[in-house]
């Protein structure tokens, strides 16, 4: 008995003084004076208490300081802001400064990584990153070349650094970090590549790997519990990863996991979308291609599996499915229940119960999308949760060297990686979107590791019959599933937009405007022209009793991939630079912080 009690006090002792790495954190994303994760908080809802600025005095604002990033290249993305210390990064070489907001934004210290340049030709489309993440007093950078470093966030002296992936078979890195609990959790870029997609744990106190968990392969490789792990509330079975893959086509099976991180602390489930599957010619690769374009909810801790849900089976159109999940806690016929709303690349926009996986809604968040009638929502049928294809805009169905004209979105989708966010009061989404279709022809190619496994051909355009913009700003109620007000925009917004409790959201658009708008009505409430196209992620904070937004300007990504690297030939850069030729016409490159704020 005496030996029970020491055993059970000894637990109790243990569990008291168990502190992760990440309580900091937590502690940081609490305080709203703080910008401190990139999406906002694990939620992702890019959502700020802060309502000195709001819908009454926001056309007040003024630029308040500016910072130079010395790149010129396209800035996604947002600085954080822990304290006094401003963290801000840049494109490629993925420079990170640290600024004193304390002391007229003095520079405390510059870390600029030593690259090689050649990596830059592997990136598909431009040389962007989405920023830095901080815990533990540390500064987490994922560098284009995949080596991630962890620095001492007062000093920028190298704490640790391990190297993820390998430019030389096409693995490049573009995404942020999510910094949970003991853990950073990175992901891996390449599908223009052929690069199998991951998604890795590393210790946060000495970079050793913890698990790695890849998008398709063995069980094993996957992480997966074929009994337990469900989709669509089934077992998905033994061999899913493998079974609707040809032979061994799985080992350069794309699915890469360069978008957005989200978490359930409760839960302890982390969130997260795959990519297209390689190669974009879907001839070549017959079957669902599983689990590319997979929503996967996957334990922090062990890296396996809970549920996963396919968006698009065997997709056609290169509709990658990493863009952000956000977590919120809604009621739906009555009930409160957690939810988890994801705009997909394909144009549907899902809601699902996050703790099983169950498919609530699925509807179109632009009228525009045409290459599916919509999603089987009936649990019963044998086609439950799978989009019904329209045969004039299926490229497998129309053949190789068969040029499918008319298709909606385009395959930079209704929304890539630009974040939405969230008013919790309102029960309202505000979303980035693109406006654009495609003309999309598929061709035979091989595969040679490190150079482009495309295979298609593409060319883009505004959606015909409407606004004539390639862009929209739109508030979404993903209960109803539909849209409640949307603005025109002339070119895609390939901003991340943030909202805040004075009831005002904002967003940036290629052309460099920030705008403010209001949040129930899609009211503007203000705009000003920063000297770039704005491809980064709005964020705020507030220092000596001031509130701050901030937006990096820096015209780049792949719509802006043109003007980014120079390109003409209107069916480069996968066929954005045609698509969005005109933007020369009202930017040009940068790569600056404008810090905007009410005058005193």
């Amino acid at each position: 008995m005496k030996n029970l009690s020491l055993w059970t006090s000894g637990i109790a002792i243990a569990l008291a003084t168990t502190a992760y790495a990440n309580d900091d954190l937590v502690a940081q994303m609490e305080n709203a004076k703080q910008w401190a994760i990139q999406t906002g908080d694990y939620k992702n809802q890019r959502y700020s208490e802060l309502d000195q600025i709001n819908a009454d005095n926001v056309g007040d604002l003024q630029v308040a300081w500016t910072f130079s990033t010395g790149v010129l290249r396209g800035h996604e993305g947002s600085p954080l802001v822990i304290g006094d210390m401003m963290y801000v990064h840049t494109p490629f070489p993925n420079i990170v400064y640290a600024l004193d907001l304390a002391n007229e934004g003095k520079i405390v210290w510059k870390y600029e990584p030593k690259q090689d340049p050649d990596v830059i030709p592997v990136m598909c489309c431009d040389t962007v990153n989405r920023g830095v993440a901080y815990a533990d007093g540390k500064i987490f950078l994922h560098q284009a070349d995949t080596k991630v470093v962890a620095l001492d966030a007062k000093s920028g002296d190298v704490v640790w650094e391990v190297q993820n992936g390998d430019p030389a078979i096409g693995e490049t890195n573009t995404a942020t970090v999510l910094p949970i609990k003991d853990k950073v959790i990175v992901g891996i870029s390449g599908g223009e590549f052929g690069v199998r997609g991951s998604v890795t744990a590393y210790d946060m106190n000495s970079g050793e790997q913890v698990w790695r968990a890849y998008s398709m392969g063995p069980d094993s490789d996957i992480l997966v519990d074929p009994e337990k792990t469900t989709h669509l509330g089934k077992p998905v079975g033994a061999d899913s990863g493998t079974n609707t893959w040809e032979g061994d086509q799985w080992k350069i099976g794309g699915g890469t996991t360069w978008g957005w991180y989200s978490a359930d602390l409760d839960e302890n489930l982390m969130y997260y979308g795959t990519g297209n599957p390689s190669t974009w010619n879907p001839a070549q690769r017959p079957g669902d291609n599983r689990w590319s374009m997979t929503i996967m909810a996957r334990d922090i801790d062990t890296g396996m599996a809970r549920w996963f849900y396919q968006m698009t089976p065997h997709d056609e159109w290169d509709y990658d499915g990493i863009n952000e999940m956000i977590l919120t806690e809604q009621e739906i016929d009555g009930e409160q229940r957690k939810l988890l709303t994801h705009f997909d690349r394909n144009g549907l926009a899902y809601t699902m119960d996050r703790v099983t996986g169950e498919l609530l809604v699925a509807e179109k968040f632009d009228p525009v999308v045409n290459w599916t009638t919509g999603v089987d929502m009936d649990p019963n049928s044998e086609t439950y949760g799978r989009p019904a294809v329209v045969a004039q805009y299926s490229t497998e169905q129309n053949g190789e060297d068969v040029n499918s004209t008319g298709i909606c979105p385009a395959a930079l989708g209704t929304k890539d990686q630009q974040p939405a966010s969230y008013d919790p009061n309102l029960g309202l989404f505000l979303v980035p979107t693109n406006h654009v279709c495609m003309d999309y022809e598929p061709f035979r190619v091989s595969y040679t590791a490190g150079q482009p496994y495309v295979g298609a051909t593409l060319a883009m355009y505004p959606a015909p019959d409407s606004h004539g913009g390639m862009g929209n700003f739109i508030a979404w109620d993903n209960i109803k599933g539909e849209i409640k007000w949307s603005i025109p925009e002339q070119f895609s917004v390939w901003s991340g937009s943030l909202t805040t409790a004075g009831g005002v959201t904002f967003y940036g658009t290629l052309e460099g405007y920030i705008k403010a708008v209001n949040t129930e009505t899609g009211e503007e409430l203000y705009k000003f022209k920063t000297p770039s196209g704005i491809i980064g992620n709005v964020m705020t904070y507030e220092q000596g009793g001031k509130q701050y937004i901030g937006i990096l300007s820096g015209v780049g990504g792949w719509a802006g991939i043109g003007l980014a690297a120079g390109l003409t030939n209107p069916n480069d850069g996968l066929g954005a630079v045609g698509g969005y030729a005109a933007l020369s016409d009202y930017t040009a490159l940068g790569g600056q912080l404008t810090v905007f704020a009410l005058p005193n």
